[in-house]
């Protein structure tokens, strides 16, 4: 399949991971580095200081990597996401198969932030391509600046002097087909469980409250999204039990004050009040990886059991038919009019 000059261009923007051990200490040098999403002291010492931290952290950072298979998965679950997205705006059904060598309306390409391939390498790919017509879709539903917000800036110096149509689709938390694949994902872990005892707990990425208190519009976001699954959840055809359900916050690096409740200290709270079973739903996420992989499906399933609970994760959306089906039509009703 091939694009060319008439294709429109999707470019999928996401965090990217470690592909390898070896990989995990740059990675993190690059994230660490990166003032748009933390300030390490002043600018001439950014670098310095994310060359330390991403060196003392490295080796701990390995080990969790080590039990998730040795890498981060986000780049092949991406990667798949692009395929499927591909197919689903270039045929007239979701699972027709297009043709080896046809000719794409739809071109999807990956850019990734933080480690290969970087934004930078996919925008000369696509000029290169010849695309005139570029819709950039941030893979992040909930509008921040640490995530879409420094993959936009990176992205625009990587443009800067191109010739490209753009348009951008940066927030879709409350898209109803998304809500609706959520949902689905959702009902499907819920099935066959009863009160009492039952309990969902919405767990998003943290992020430093700093952030909230300067105007980010990430947690209205996040609860906008818990608040528009929870009531899709009792609409037809789920009809889902009213299970009572929490919001917390995961993954905190560094000493500065973060979102709060933290999903560790939730768990540990319910898990005093008698909650018998959990439901995580990994809210802010759209594909598995160290954070569901290791932190929820590792370190907080070992924290449930102490407690005397059990926890089941919600499945990550992936390429789930109903949220690549929402991301055509995200891409047909926000990038196309």
């Amino acid at each position: 399949m091939t694009g060319t000059p008439d294709s429109t261009g999707i470019l999928l923007l996401n965090l990217g991971g470690p592909d390898s051990l070896r990989a995990v200490r740059p990675f993190l040098y690059n994230l660490f580095s990166d003032r748009d999403i933390i300030r390490l002291g002043p600018a001439f010492l950014q670098k310095p200081l994310a060359w330390l931290i991403s060196t003392l952290r490295s080796k701990k950072t390995e080990a969790m990597y080590r039990q998730i298979g040795g890498k981060s998965p986000i780049l092949d679950i991406t990667t798949a996401q692009a395929e499927a997205l591909e197919k689903a705006l270039n045929s007239e059904s979701i699972s027709t198969p297009i043709p080896h060598n046809a000719e794409l309306s739809f071109k999807v390409y990956i850019g990734m932030r933080y480690w290969h391939p970087f934004i930078a390498d996919t925008v000369r790919n696509i000029e290169q391509d010849g695309i005139r017509d570029l819709i950039v879709l941030s893979l992040y539903p909930h509008y921040s600046k640490a995530t879409t917000g420094s993959s936009l800036s990176d992205f625009m110096k990587a443009a800067e002097g191109k010739t490209f149509n753009l348009r951008y689709i940066n927030e879709w938390y409350d898209y109803p087909p998304y809500i609706d694949a959520m949902a689905e994902l959702v009902a499907e872990q819920m099935s066959g469980l009863q009160e009492p005892g039952v309990e969902i707990l919405y767990s998003a990425h943290s992020l430093p409250r700093s952030f909230i208190d300067e105007g980010d519009p990430y947690l209205d976001h996040i609860k906008a999204t818990v608040d528009r699954i929870n009531a899709r959840l009792h609409e037809p055809p789920y009809h889902a039990p009213h299970f009572p359900w929490h919001l917390s916050f995961q993954s905190k690096t560094g000493p500065v004050k973060w979102l709060e409740p933290s999903t560790e200290e939730t768990i540990e709270e319910l898990g005093r009040k008698g909650c018998k079973d959990l439901i995580v739903v990994p809210v802010s996420f759209v594909s598995d990886h160290i954070e569901t992989l290791f932190e929820i499906d590792i370190q907080y399933q070992e924290l449930a059991e102490k407690q005397g609970m059990t926890l089941k994760r919600c499945r990550a959306l992936n390429t789930s038919e109903k949220f690549i089906t929402a991301l055509r039509d995200l891409v047909r009703e926000k990038g196309l009019d």
